[in-house]
C-alpha cells in the first residue's frame, strides 16, 4: 500500500509538478521527439479511421446538443464545442478501433496501456484552444505521457482490480497536458492533480462484455483532466498528494507501489511513453496469434476453402482469457470482434490482412468467416514455449504450422518501420474515405515538421473534411 508523503519535504508529486512546470523542448533529444511525433502521426490516423465507426455520430449529436463555449474543434466532425467535450470525442474517435499506440516504458519495463489515445488528443486539442504552437503541443505531451507511464510501471497492472488504466492512469498525465498548456501554477497545478483523484474511473467489464462503453475511459479521462484544471483556475482546491496520500491513485486504485523508484528517475530528463505501433485494428492480445495466421496462410498459400480445421496453440492465461472466450455476435459486433482470437485469426485466415474495413458489421456477419470460426480450436503451447502456435489442416491432408514469439510492432525485437506506419495511416484514411489525398499529403506534411508550427489551425481545418 502507498504511504502518504503529503506535508514532506519533497514528495514525488513535487518533483512531477515542478517537472511539468519548466521542462522545455529544447532540453529533450531528438530521438524522443521524433517518437513522440510518431506518435502523433499513428494517433491522427486512428482519429482519421475511427471516424467511420457507426457508434460513434450518435456521441457527437449528443456532445454538440449540449452546447456550450466554443472552444475547440471536433475533428472529422466539424463544430466547436468546450474543450473538456472536445477532448473527449476527439479521443474517443482515437479509440474506437482498438488501433492507436500501446505499452508504455520506463527503461526495461513495460505494462498494457493505451496512454497515446488520450495524451495526443488531449494536447491537440488543448492547443487549438489557447492558440499554442507544435513545440507546446509537444511538450506537454510529451509530460503527459511520462507521467502516465510512469504511474502504470510503478503498480501492479490495473486490470487485474477491475479497473481500466486508460480511466485512471491516463487521466492523471491528461491533467499534466491540460496544467501546462492552460499555464497553471504550481498550487493550481497540485489541485488539479486532486481534483482529478475524485474522478478516476472506468471498468474492465466494458472489455469483458465487448461494449460501445470500452472506448469511454479513455475519453473521460481527457474530459476530467481540462475540467480539472478549470477548477483549479477558478480556485478549487483539493488533496495535496493524488498519488501517495493514504486514498490516492496507488491505494484506491492498484495493489500497491512497487519500483518506486522509476515514478521519478531521470524525471524532467526522460520521457517515457507508448512504444508499440499496432499493425492490427484489435486488442494487442490477439497479435501474436494473427502473426501466425497470416505467416501460415500467405507464406504458404493456402486456399481459405481448403481449410480442414486449425489449431491455435496458447499459454494457460491466453486460454483462460476473455479473448479466448466462444464466439458470438452481441449488441455490438465490432467489441466481439476486436476481442477475439477466433474472428481475428479467421479473419486473417480468409482475408490475408487484418484492416479496419474487416471490423464493419457486415464483414463481421460476412458467412465465410463465421463458418472457419467453427474450424478454429485452441490448444495449450508445447512445455517450455512462449507466443503463440498455430497448425492448419487443409482437406486434401496437408498441415501448414507457424508461429510468433515477438508480436508484430513490439520494441525491442519487432517494430513496425517508417514506412509500414505510414501504410497504417493510409489505410485508416483510404478506410474513412473522407479526405483528399492532397489534403492528407499537406497534413502530413505537417506533422512531420510539427514543432515547427506556431499554431494548430491548419492542422485542425485539415483534419475536419
Amino acid at each position: 500500500m502507498g504511504v502518504s508523503m503529503a506535508g514532506s519535504a519533497n514528495t514525488a508529486l513535487d518533483e512531477i509538478i515542478a517537472t511539468v512546470l519548466e521542462a522545455q523542448l529544447e532540453d529533450v533529444d531528438a530521438e524522443t521527439v521524433q517518437n513522440a511525433k510518431d506518435r502523433v502521426l499513428d494517433t491522427v490516423g486512428c482519429l482519421i479511421g475511427g471516424a467511420a465507426d457507426p457508434s460513434n455520430p450518435e456521441l457527437v449529436k449528443l456532445v454538440k446538443d449540449y452546447g456550450g463555449r466554443p472552444q475547440a474543434t471536433i475533428l472529422m466532425y466539424g463544430g466547436k464545442v468546450p474543450a473538456g467535450n472536445a477532448a473527449m470525442v476527439n479521443c474517443i474517435l482515437c479509440r474506437s478501433f482498438d488501433y492507436e499506440p500501446v505499452s508504455p516504458v520506463v527503461e526495461d519495463s513495460i505494462v498494457p496501456g493505451h496512454v497515446s489515445g488520450t495524451t495526443v488528443m488531449t494536447a491537440l486539442t488543448l492547443s487549438e484552444a489557447v492558440g499554442a504552437g507544435g513545440r507546446e503541443l509537444l511538450m506537454a505531451m510529451l509530460l503527459g505521457d511520462d507521467l502516465a507511464a510512469r504511474l502504470l510501471n510503478t503498480c501492479e497492472f490495473t486490470l487485474a482490480l477491475g479497473w481500466d488504466g486508460n480511466g485512471t492512469a491516463n487521466a492523471l498525465g491528461a491533467t499534466a497536458i491540460a496544467g501546462r498548456l492552460l499555464s497553471l501554477n504550481e498550487k493550481q497545478l497540485r489541485n488539479a492533480f486532486g481534483l482529478v483523484l475524485s474522478q478516476l474511473s472506468g471498468s474492465a467489464q466494458n472489455i469483458t462484455e465487448s461494449t460501445t462503453a470500452f472506448k469511454l475511459p479513455l475519453g473521460l479521462a481527457a474530459r476530467n483532466a481540462v475540467f480539472s484544471a478549470e477548477l483549479a483556475l477558478a480556485g478549487w482546491t483539493a488533496p495535496k498528494d493524488a498519488l501517495q496520500g493514504r486514498f490516492g491513485y496507488y491505494d484506491l486504485f492498484t495493489s500497491g507501489i512497487r519500483n518506486e523508484e522509476l515514478l521519478t528517475k531521470d524525471l524532467g530528463k526522460k520521457f517515457w511513453g507508448d512504444r508499440t505501433f499496432k499493425p492490427y485494428p484489435s486488442c494487442r492480445g490477439t497479435h501474436g496469434a494473427i502473426d501466425c495466421a497470416l505467416d501460415a496462410v500467405n507464406k504458404h498459400g493456402i486456399d481459405p476453402d481448403n481449410i480442414e480445421k486449425a489449431t491455435l496453440y496458447l499459454s494457460q492465461s491466453g486460454l483462460k482469457g476473455v479473448l479466448a472466450k466462444p464466439w458470438q455476435i452481441g449488441e455490438f459486433p465490432h467489441g466481439d470482434a476486436m476481442f477475439s482470437f477466433r474472428y481475428t485469426v479467421a479473419t486473417a485466415l480468409l482475408r490475408g490482412s487484418v484492416k479496419p474495413e474487416h471490423f464493419t458489421e457486415q464483414a463481421i456477419r460476412d458467412p465465410r468467416t463465421n463458418e472457419l470460426i467453427e474450424k478454429i480450436d485452441f490448444a495449450d503451447l508445447p512445455a517450455g514455449r512462449t507466443g503463440f502456435s498455430i497448425t492448419v489442416y487443409t482437406k486434401d491432408g496437408a498441415k501448414y504450422s507457424a508461429e510468433s514469439k515477438i508480436a508484430r510492432g513490439d520494441i525491442p525485437g519487432n517494430p513496425l518501420s517508417r514506412d509500414e506506419l505510414l501504410a497504417k495511416f493510409w489505410d485508416n484514411v483510404e478506410f474513412a474515405s473522407r479526405h483528399k489525398r492532397a489534403d492528407v499529403e499537406r497534413l502530413l506534411e505537417l506533422l512531420e515538421d510539427l514543432e515547427e508550427l506556431r499554431s494548430m489551425d491548419e492542422v485542425t481545418r485539415l483534419l475536419v473534411p
